[in-house]
């Protein structure tokens, strides 16, 4: 693999001209199946990462071969820079950015770092450089695109909106205070005439929410709370309104949108201090929660906790999946997430009703069962320590934030998944603790395995185990997924490589050794009548077609 690298480079490097871009995105088209572009996180506002290409399919993914590599480029000399700051944080080696492909050109981030390369040889046209005032630079999912306008988000919690096809900064919008302990990961969402976004953060006294904004000026159009305020029946939820104000709650990840309902679904994060709940006790919404939101107005229209009183970092922020399917015989607008609790739940996405909850994998001891509506009942015994007490999944999770996919070919919601343990401490017994108030220790990884699961009946279909290293199973589990109308599902194997899985029973059929496992969600478009399929590993982005 590493001499086909090398060729593709050299062979690239004395290619033609770059493309010229194109007129920009219609803000309509943002919403449609991904085929020649791919224009939001998702590839369409479903949140199913589904394609409808199948140039490369499971006959001829065996001819699969990589075409250009791009390593990411972090350096001032040529960068087209702006910010608040004085000097650049060290850069993020992984590429966690899913990129947008519109009009032959790829856009993409890392934290304070954007880039344009061209969709057909993977040369730069452009590097933007944002010269930060600090925050945590633990990663960034992506940019949005607005006609001919790009945006993200920085580490020091900025909006900054650049020209698509020069990369020149057109404004810059602060959105929280680093000094906070605020910071910003997540990929803007576009839809019609408003940018979604939401800040993060761990740290007591900030306040979690989800906001629009005007995409020509970055002016607020509406902020809803992930916690209630004063008059709110929620509040009765929280000890009191300071509680609730400092719980956090942060949206994290981009949401989904149906456009017949006007609504925005998203997950919220974990409620503050993270791990010891003494100071909160009550269910803590609208924390751990999948919400839909008014896309007009950002009001609450229904939200569902998948975990009461969260104290082991157990957020619902992972990608919810909107299909149109049939349950129990009568289709149905759906919604389904694999989440973080070791539990698939699937609801009613037009009032929120609970259809069911099934679990993802074996072992999980941190909640006594399932109440009447499908959520799991807190253990109070599973509660942190100071002896200590063995949880099982450790606070990352049975899944993280890596993307889930739906194919409605196969009619399978495939997610990467871990059966894993860890000792949580409680270090901080005051009836206020800061920080996140406990310690975890993690035991190890059981088992991991990608997994293809029957949304009807939220049973396995199938899984297929991944890769072992020297030390024993790895901790990867989730991992960002890509189906296709090929019969094909994109992931990796733990290890390394690369896969093509067969969508119905799992088996590998094609694989790529990248060296390291890959580390975004997996993209595919068609250009010049070839599909070519991308994925992030590391500091590279590799894009593979066929021979």
């Amino acid at each position: 693999m590493i001499g086909k690298l090398f060729f593709s480079v050299i062979v690239l490097a004395c290619g033609p001209a770059l493309a010229q871009p194109g007129p920009g995105l219609d803000p309509k088209d943002i919403g449609k199946a991904p085929v020649d572009m791919w224009t939001t996180y998702n590839g369409d506002y479903s949140g199913r990462r589904f394609s409808t290409l199948k140039q490369i399919n499971q006959d001829s993914v065996k001819q699969l071969s990589l075409a250009w590599v791009y390593r990411l480029n972090f350096g001032e000399v040529g960068a087209i820079t702006g910010g608040e700051g004085a000097a650049p944080v060290a850069a993020t080696p992984s590429i966690k950015s899913v990129p947008l492909m519109v009009d032959g050109v790829l856009y993409f981030s890392a934290p304070d770092h954007a880039w344009a390369v061209d969709a057909r040889t993977g040369r730069e046209r452009w590097h933007y450089f944002w010269k930060t005032t600090g925050g945590i630079h633990i990663g960034n999912r992506g940019v949005g695109i607005y006609k001919n306008w790009l945006y993200f988000l920085t580490p020091d919690d900025y909006l900054v909106s650049l020209d698509a096809a020069t990369g020149k900064e057109r404004w810059h919008k602060q959105i929280a205070n680093v000094r906070r302990e605020y910071f910003s990961t997540m990929a803007p969402v576009v839809i019609g005439d408003k940018l979604l976004i939401s800040p993060g953060g761990d740290s007591l006294d900030v306040p979690g929410f989800v906001e629009a904004r005007n995409p020509e000026t970055g002016d607020v159009i509406w902020r809803w709370y992930t916690t209630p305020r004063k008059g709110d029946p929620a509040l009765a939820t929280w000890p009191s309104e300071e509680s609730a104000i400092a719980g956090a709650g942060h949206a994290w990840l981009p949401g989904s949108y149906d456009p017949e309902l006007g609504l925005y679904y998203v997950g919220t994060g974990n409620p503050n201090p993270v791990l010891a709940g003494q100071s909160r006790n009550g269910d803590n919404l609208w924390t751990c929660s999948i919400v839909a939101l008014d896309i007009n107005t950002g009001k609450l229209r229904w939200s569902y906790q998948v975990s009461p009183h969260d104290t082991h970092d157990f957020d619902a922020v992972q990608d919810v999946v909107l299909i149109d399917g049939l349950y129990k015989g009568k289709p149905r607008k759906l919604l389904a997430q694999a989440n973080r609790t070791g539990n698939f739940f699937l609801l009613d996405r037009v009032t929120g009703e609970h259809l069911l909850t099934t679990p993802l994998v074996q072992g999980l001891n941190w909640f006594k069962g399932y109440s009447a509506n499908g959520q799991p009942m807190r253990d109070p015994g599973k509660d942190p320590t100071v002896p200590g007490v063995l949880v099982s999944p450790f606070s990352s999770g049975t899944t993280n934030w890596p993307p889930a996919t739906f194919s409605p070919k196969s009619g399978l919601f495939y997610v990467g998944a871990n059966e894993s343990f860890s000792l949580f401490y409680l270090t901080d017994t005051d009836a206020r603790p800061q920080g996140y108030g406990a310690a975890e220790q993690s035991v190890g990884v059981v088992k991991s395995s990608l997994k293809a699961i029957d949304y009807q009946t939220g049973k396995i279909v199938w899984e297929r185990s991944l890769g072992k290293g020297p030390s024993g199973p790895q901790s990867i589990g989730a991992m960002g997924l890509l189906s296709t109308a090929g019969g094909l599902v994109f992931g990796n194997d733990g290890v390394g490589d690369f896969v093509g899985y067969r969508d119905t029973d799992g088996q590998p059929l094609w694989h790529a050794d990248l060296g390291v496992n890959s580390s975004n969600g997996p993209t595919t478009y068609m250009l010049d009548g070839k599909q070519y399929v991308l994925v992030g590993a590391g500091d590279a982005i590799y894009a593979f077609a066929l021979q």
